[in-house]
């Protein structure tokens, strides 16, 4: 196994518990392939949500900024006979992209995004690619998961054949978190490859997302909480952003 599908297998782990289908779902209840084809997802990782979306029936692009991930996502959707143009792009320096239906950021993609201005920027371009009418669907880590809940580690993981060892610690900034992350993978001859991953994550409060939306020109601005239609409450994990041009 190279080191492209390693990494996929880890990063699908660490994922398993988020429900796509929904994800698929809340999109589709809002902006339907028949009335919105064209969709962007910013962020496609190794593309589980890309490819469900365009069975769903949309005309689907993906960009991220690692080309590995794309490199694991170009090969399972050839797998299932799938194709989709990938770009390997920052979402604050998105270009190219004119007349869109739908743009998503799912799974905390934003959050990656380390500078107040970049978010603000991956907002405006985002604007700018859409049609009017268009709308954008994100998700972002609330205040109390990135302050209390990661903070709680560390987290472990081993089911026989993928084992990890998660470990936090509070970002430079308010509401920020590192996460620092050894994996232990079993390989072909029953030994184990170490490898370590370190990522840096960064939030605001929903209601700051909502603001910069609302300077940027969206309107129609909808705001609810793990997975439910339900508003945001102290203790709410993952919020959810859609929003219209």
């Amino acid at each position: 196994m190279n080191s492209y599908e390693r990494f996929a297998e880890v990063y699908d782990e660490l994922m398993v518990d988020i429900p796509y289908d929904q994800y698929v779902q809340w999109i589709t209840r809002y902006a339907p392939a028949t009335q919105f084809k064209q969709l962007l997802d910013i962020g496609c990782g190794t593309g589980t949500l890309t490819s469900m979306l365009h069975v769903a029936g949309y005309q689907v692009s993906g960009i991220d900024l690692s080309e590995d991930m794309l490199a694991v996502a170009s090969a399972r959707m050839a797998a299932n006979g799938i194709s989709m143009p990938l770009y390997a792009m920052s979402m604050d320096e998105l270009d190219g992209f004119d007349n869109l239906d739908v743009a998503i950021i799912p799974i905390d993609s934003i959050n990656y995004v380390k500078d107040e201005a970049n978010v603000v920027e991956t907002l405006k371009r985002i604007y700018a690619s859409l049609r009017v009418g268009g709308q954008l669907f994100f998700d972002v880590h609330s205040l109390f998961k990135m302050d209390d809940i990661f903070l709680d580690g560390p987290f472990t993981y081993d089911d026989g054949k993928i084992t990890y060892v998660w470990h936090t610690e509070p970002g430079e900034f308010e509401h920020s978190v590192y996460h620092q992350m050894t994996f232990f993978i079993q390989t072909e001859s029953d030994l184990f490859e170490r490898f370590d991953e370190e990522h840096f994550q960064r939030t605001f409060a929903y209601q700051q997302y909502e603001m910069w939306l609302t300077e940027i020109g969206f309107t129609s601005i909808e705001i609810s909480a793990d997975w439910s239609d339900e508003a945001p409450q102290d203790e709410s994990e993952r919020i959810f952003i859609r929003a219209v041009k």
